[in-house]
């Protein structure tokens, strides 16, 4: 029996084209996360927007990736590595070039949610076609160098950012992304071979519809719950519907012949391991990516440019780390290493939630010491993520830790900014007499966005209370934050604590249908 689908063999220079390509398209999606948090000052000062319209400009982006990674992982195992892609870059360049050109902001909203989906399609075909191509160890750097792209675009994304507001416009931020992803599109034409997994069935179609449906309807619903209040029945009839779509989502996954997500993996406590670890950035290292320039920006008055500057201390240890991962992974297992890290991550959270209050200049360590410990485990999880199935299964292994990682950016995001303009709600309720309830959720709201302005703008006069109660509220968040991390540390290690990146013994053993085809 011929397999219909073998992996062609590229020539080691392209290869290593490939490899560019793969990191040109990584590197999307950090500025796609860091440009519109430094560039929403700008968006609202020349389109005005709503609270909830103007999040959806960084929120949108992140949910469609996340809630289509998984179905795009299983599209690449179908039709092609190579052509999701390409098919991925088209989309995301094409919605990217058109945001500039909207005249309102839900037009922005609505072309970050397609820019989402290109941006899944891209990543997952990017990174299934790697797990093609590299193996072991090679594989284990070839990811760490991937981290620390991610790193790059995480350290200079909001610098360049806050050069290109400063000096062109924040539409230029756009354009600039735009071009990132066609220089990796004609990358790729020359570069990458195209692989299919010859035993897949054909897409889960209902498994997809059900999983995204229930996720962007649980984020909708986090997202809405500030300004129209947690008992509001939209926001509980989203999150209740979201569960129960969640709940079909897992029947269908259970009765289907050719499930999208292989159910049976989470009874291994080292897979379930790694979806922890894979959600752990979000809500520990992503949340301040997009809060911090908020608050730099609209609470403490810096620039765009001078807010980009303070970002790098945050994420420039991922141009290191992630490689210096790798290396004392040959010593010390990698889940181990990612626990430290995580322990690390907390002790400067609460490190920033103590000095934040004391000046901008003090928050400096503290980040660094944050973007020191989520790096070692940055260059490690992907690499874990892909040992716990066969090579011919690595675009479905890519597409559910992606799916979670991307998946918990958007949720993180949406918990994080709710619970910051409930404590600021909270406190302005007890403090803040005379004034409507609609008026201080909104002003609440605002806040919360950094956007102290508008904020003030509802409850007159209140500008000293409002900002008070914002930094009370960003402290307790930070704190809570800190907690989470070390919670996490600890199930880390005990899930994955003698696991190592490159111990892929599952992705070495050959599938029923390559073995019978070699005999």
């Amino acid at each position: 029996m011929n397999s219909t689908c073998s992996v062609q063999t590229a020539p080691p220079l392209l290869t290593w084209v490939q490899l560019f390509a793969a990191c040109l398209t990584g590197i999307l999606i950090p500025l796609c996360f860091t440009g519109p948090a430094v560039v929403l000052s700008s968006i609202s000062a020349a389109m005005g927007g709503s609270a909830v319209e103007l999040s959806w400009v960084v929120n949108a982006y992140i949910l469609t990736y996340g809630s289509a990674m998984m179905a795009a992982g299983s599209l690449t195992d179908i039709y092609g590595r190579k052509r999701v892609w390409l098919m991925g870059l088209v989309i995301f360049v094409l919605s990217t070039l058109a945001i500039p050109f909207s005249s309102t902001v839900v037009q922005i909203d609505i072309l970050r949610l397609v820019q989402g989906l290109g941006g899944a399609a891209a990543f997952a075909g990017a990174m299934s076609s790697l797990a093609q191509v590299f193996h072991g160890s090679e594989r284990t750097r070839v990811f760490s160098l991937l981290g620390t792209t991610f790193g790059i675009g995480l350290a200079f994304g909001p610098l360049a950012a806050g050069l290109l507001v400063d000096s062109a416009g924040w539409k230029w931020t756009f354009h600039a992304t735009a071009l990132i992803g066609v220089v990796g599109f004609v990358l790729v034409c020359v570069s990458a071979t195209e692989s299919k997994d010859p035993a897949n069935k054909g897409m889960d179609w209902p498994g997809a519809l059900s999983f995204t449906a229930a996720l962007t309807l649980f984020t909708y619903g986090i997202l809405l719950a500030p300004e129209d209040g947690w008992a509001s029945p939209i926001v509980l009839g989203s999150v209740v519907g979201a569960i129960l779509l969640f709940m079909l989502f897992v029947l269908i996954e259970r009765r289907t012949s050719s499930p999208m997500l292989d159910l049976s993996l989470f009874k291994q406590s080292r897979f379930v391991g790694v979806q922890i670890l894979a959600a752990s950035p979000a809500f520990f290292f992503v949340v301040l990516i997009i809060m911090l320039p908020a608050r730099f920006i609209g609470v403490e008055g810096l620039s765009a440019l001078q807010t980009g500057q303070m970002m790098i201390a945050l994420a420039a240890p991922l141009l290191l780390v992630p490689f210096l991962a790798a290396q004392l992974a040959r010593h010390y297992t990698s889940g181990m290493l990612s626990a430290v890290g995580l322990m690390l991550v907390a002790v400067g959270l609460f490190w920033l939630g103590v000095v934040l209050d004391g000046g901008v200049s003090k928050a400096v360590m503290p980040m660094v010491l944050i973007g020191i410990g989520i790096g070692l485990p940055w260059g490690l999880m992907d690499g874990m993520a892909v040992s716990v199935v066969e090579k011919e299964r690595a675009g479905m292994a890519t597409g559910i830790f992606n799916a979670v990682r991307v998946s918990a950016d958007g949720i993180a995001i949406a918990v994080a900014g709710a619970l910051l303009a409930t404590f600021i709600q909270w406190g302005l309720f007890d403090a803040a007499t005379g004034f409507a309830p609609h008026q201080i959720m909104e002003a609440s709201s605002r806040a919360a966005l950094g956007d102290l302005q508008n904020a003030n703008s509802q409850l007159p006069g209140q500008s000293e209370l409002l900002r008070h109660e914002y930094a009370n509220a960003f402290r307790h968040l930070l704190f809570i934050l800190g907690a989470g991390s070390v919670l996490t540390a600890v199930a880390v290690f005990a899930t994955l604590g003698r696991v190592s990146a490159h111990d892929h013994q599952s992705v070495e053993r050959v599938s029923p249908l390559i073995a019978a085809d070699r005999e």
